[in-house]
């Protein structure tokens, strides 16, 4: 099992549209998607515009599989005109113990 983490800072005047985009058009979406056990999408309490995409996959190779899928260019579409202002980081990580 793999835990994927997408950390997103968008400006302030940018977070209801950050919040909206990803309920109507990405977090369906993307538990659809084979392999995809989970996905939440959190708020930071303590930073505003500060977002985390949290989902958990079967397997890295449901992870890659998605990113070769229309699924995830149709999300990068959606997510397209947030890319201009926002930062971005991926963050994968793996149960231990």
């Amino acid at each position: 099992m793999i835990t994927r983490m997408i950390l997103v800072k968008v400006p302030a005047d940018k977070t209801a549209e950050a919040e909206r985009l990803w309920k109507e058009d990405c977090g369906a979406l993307l538990i659809e998607q084979p392999g995809c056990k989970s996905e939440h999408f959190l708020r930071s309490r303590e930073n505003p515009g500060e977002f985390i995409s949290l989902s958990t996959w079967d397997n890295q190779e449901a992870i890659d599989r998605y990113r070769a899928s229309s699924a995830h260019r149709t999300i990068q579409q959606h997510t397209r005109a947030l890319m201009n202002v926002a930062k971005v980081e991926v963050k994968t990580y793996e149960v231990a113990g």
